[in-house]
Order: structure tokens, then C-alpha cells, then sequence
């Protein structure tokens, strides 16, 4: 998965250069320092020689240095003025002045020979391998901040590369967040010129989709339109024969075709309600009551409902003032309300509460009915999606209107299943900016036949 990731891939490619230029430094500085303190131990051994040279008498065959750290283990070999003594003292007489690497009593050594104006001579010594460990302490000492700057400089190129890949990720959430027919094209001002190209490549897309979603909705409209002429010739054909003379068989047959007429002239005004919301918002709309509305909406309702045996009414209305068209709105409420009283069982209630919340004026209805089911839930403002329990005669596209003319307001719909002991039911809220401080001199009243948009 890391591979598949250009993040993964970077933060690897950069691992990978920073341990090796980190070892191959490493390497080189521990070489470097491991040299450095062996030429510092030879000028140690050299100094010393000068002092012994001109300033001091003779000392015992072989005498620590006094004033050396212990550890270093450099000795003193008085050789005198002439091959006398132990073997390795004739062997040493055998050597030139000067610095030389040999092997003293079976042990390799550093050594340093002088002579003195008096003809005496003199060895300084020390073994290989202390010189060696001493070097090589201080040489993994040198390499402390290396190994100690690797991992800081993978942690700064972490950080880095996911600074670097922020544009990205709120690209990304900006599209998230957008609803499905927000088709803008993203900007491009503050975006790294790395993702102008791709940025481009996504706002031509978005123009392909929104020119080929235009056309289907002049589509849909134009068709819509075209077939409401002959549907209400058709509808006024029918009633002439109801004045006719049929037979009962007759009349059930006109009967079923006046029922399949009146679904397809509401389809049809459906489609049309859908296609006019779908354009967008409109400019500066007029200030609208919208209790008011509520109340006309419900007025009008209220007979079908005492005929399905469903409660309809107010459980709390506060007086709330909102810009939107007037038939939109009402168009909005009476949807709510028509699938509300289309799932909710004989003898159930549908309550509607309009009141205010901070800056939003906000609608609320609660039904009775069954609820949606969740495998429904993410497709409910879909249209023509019915979900997996359709009731009546409806077209599945009422939702879809009412989060259109929702959107075009400019507020929120939010749907839920009322649960709880022995309850069930839906909510649905609809929050829309509130004009506090709105002066109405007058209510503003709804048409008398509101679309039956449902």
C-alpha cells in the first residue's frame, strides 16, 4: 500500500538518500577523526620527546610519564650511551631518532627515539593497540551527532512532505464538501502550480458535466412541457364521456384511464417544479412569512388528512420572516407534509413546529408513519428513488424538490428516524436563515391553489 502512495513513495526516496548520505558521512567523518587522533597521539609523543630532550636527566629503564592520563600507557626507555642492558634495549639502539612503528618484546608499539647533546638516547613509547582504542573512542564520539541527526532529519522530512501535500488534501475536502450539483470551477490563485494542470483537468470535467447536465434538464423541461398539452386534452376527452351512456365495464375502464391521466399530469408537473428549482438560486427574493405559509399549507391540507384519519397540526409556531418566492416555499412545505401524510397510518399524527434558533428560523415535522429504512437514507433526496417500502401513488421526486428549493434558500435539510420506547416515526428539519430584524407591516399571504408538488 505504501508503494501505491506518492506520499509513502517520497517520504521512502528521501529515507533512503538521508541513511545513505548519512552512513557514507558517517563513514568518512569516523575515518577522518580515527586519523586525526592518531596524528594527535605521534605530536603528543613528539612533545614529550622535546622535553626530555633538552630539559630532563635520566630515568629508570622504563618509567610511566608523569602528567599522561594513565590509560594512554606511554612509557619512558632510557637507553643510555651505548647498547647495554636487556635485549630490547640493544634492539632499540639499532633504530634511527624518529618516529617508527615495530614490534617491542613480541607487542607492536608506536615509538619515538632521541639522542641528547651527552650522547645518551632515549625511547618513547606507546603500545598500537591503546593508540588504536583511543582513536577509535574518539572517532565514535565524532559520530554522535550523525546518528543522532538521521532520524531528526527523517522526522523534519515527515513533516515536510505531509506540509507539502496539505493543498492536496483540502483540495480534496472542498470537493468533498460540495453538494452534487455544485459544478463551480475550483480555483486556482492560491493552489502550488504543481496542481494547476490537474486542477484545470478537473474544471474542464466539471464543465463537460454541468453543459451535459444543462442539457438534460432543458430536456426533461422541454419534454415535460410538450406532453401537458395533449395529457389535458386527453383529461378533458375523458370528461366529456363521463356524460356519456356506458356500461358499468365502461366507466371502470374511463375510471382507470382518468387515474393513469391524473399520475402522468402530476409526473409532469413534478418534472417541471424539478427542472425550474434545479436553475439555481434566484436573486434578491421578497420577505416571506413563513408561519404564515405553514398555516395556509396546512389549511389546505387538512380536509385529505381528516380523510386519511391523521392528526395534522401545530405542536409550537413562532412568527418567522424569511427571504424566498412565495410558491417555493410552499411548494417546500406542502412536499413534507404530502409524504408525511402518504406514510403515516390511520389514526397517527404528523406535528409541524416552526420557531427560532439563533439566526435560523427553523421547520420541523414529525410523523408517525414507519420511518425510512437506513439502506434508504443515503438515497432519499434522489430522484425518482422511492426506496425499498414506495407507498401511494407518488413519483419519488418530491424530496428531491424540497432539497432543491432548500439549497436555492441557502439553509439545511436534515431527516431521521424518530426512535425510542414504543416510537417511530420521521423528522424532518429544515433550517433557514431568519431576517431578525425584519419589518413587516402586513403578512404576506399564500396563493389559494398551491402546486401540488408532492
Amino acid at each position: 500500500m505504501i508503494m501505491q502512495s506518492l506520499r509513502g513513495r517520497l517520504f521512502l526516496g528521501l529515507t533512503a538518500v538521508i541513511v545513505l548520505a548519512g552512513g557514507l558521512g558517517g563513514l568518512l567523518t569516523y575515518q577522518w577523526a580515527f586519523d586525526e587522533a592518531i596524528e594527535m597521539q605521534d605530536s603528543v609523543l613528539i612533545q614529550i620527546g622535546s622535553v626530555l630532550q633538552h630539559g630532563a636527566q635520566s630515568a629508570p629503564a622504563e618509567t610511566p610519564l608523569a602528567g599522561v592520563d594513565s590509560d594512554a600507557e606511554v612509557v619512558i626507555r632510557e637507553l643510555g650511551t651505548a647498547p647495554r642492558g636487556a635485549v630490547a634495549d640493544r634492539q632499540l639502539w639499532g633504530f634511527a631518532d624518529g618516529l617508527r612503528t615495530d614490534s617491542l618484546q613480541g607487542r607492536p608499539v608506536r615509538l619515538l627515539l632521541r639522542s641528547r647533546p651527552d650522547g645518551s638516547r632515549f625511547a618513547v613509547a606507546q603500545q598500537t593497540a591503546i593508540r588504536n582504542e583511543i582513536a577509535g573512542e574518539l572517532a565514535f564520539r565524532a559520530l554522535v551527532p550523525i546518528a543522532a541527526l538521521i532520524p531528526c532529519l527523517m522526522l523534519v522530512t515527515a513533516l515536510v512532505i505531509n506540509r507539502s501535500f496539505q493543498p492536496v488534501k483540502r483540495l480534496a475536502a472542498k470537493l468533498n464538501a460540495r453538494q452534487a450539483d455544485d459544478l463551480d470551477k475550483l480555483p486556482v490563485e492560491n493552489a502550488p502550480r504543481e496542481l494547476h494542470p490537474f486542477i484545470a483537468s478537473i474544471n474542464g470535467l466539471l464543465e463537460r458535466i454541468r453543459l451535459m447536465v444543462d442539457q438534460q434538464r432543458r430536456f426533461i423541461a422541454d419534454a415535460a412541457h410538450e406532453l401537458r398539452t395533449p395529457i389535458t386534452a386527453l383529461s378533458l376527452q375523458a370528461e366529456n364521456l363521463e356524460q356519456l351512456l356506458l356500461s358499468d365495464d365502461g366507466r371502470a375502464r374511463l375510471a382507470s384511464l382518468r387515474t393513469g391521466m391524473s399520475r402522468t399530469k402530476h409526473l409532469l408537473e413534478q418534472l417541471l417544479a424539478l427542472a425550474r428549482y434545479e436553475m439555481g438560486r434566484p436573486g434578491k427574493s421578497p420577505l416571506v412569512s413563513l408561519d404564515q405559509v405553514a398555516k395556509d399549507v396546512v389549511a389546505e391540507l387538512l380536509p385529505e388528512a381528516v380523510e386519511r384519519g391523521v392528526d395534522l397540526g401545530f405542536e409550537i409556531i413562532e412568527p418567522s420572516w424569511v427571504r424566498a418566492e412565495l410558491v417555493a416555499l410552499a411548494a417546500m412545505i406542502r412536499n413534507l407534509l404530502d409524504n408525511a401524510l402518504r406514510f403515516t397510518p390511520r389514526g397517527g399524527h404528523i406535528d409541524l413546529g416552526i420557531y427560532r434558533q439563533g439566526e435560523a428560523a427553523v421547520l420541523q415535522i414529525e410523523d408517525s408513519g414507519p420511518g425510512i429504512a437506513p439502506a434508504d437514507m443515503a438515497r432519499i433526496f434522489e430522484p425518482f428513488y422511492r426506496g425499498g417500502r414506495p407507498s401511494g401513488d407518488g413519483s419519488g421526486l418530491g424530496l428531491s424538490i424540497v432539497k432543491r428549493i432548500v439549497e436555492n434558500l441557502g439553509g439545511t435539510i436534515a431527516i431521521e428516524n424518530i426512535q425510542g420506547a414504543g416510537l417511530s416515526g420521521l423528522r424532518v428539519t429544515v433550517e433557514l436563515h431568519h431576517e431578525c430584524d425584519a419589518r413587516a407591516t402586513g403578512r404576506q399571504q399564500a396563493p389559494a391553489a398551491v402546486p401540488a408538488e408532492s
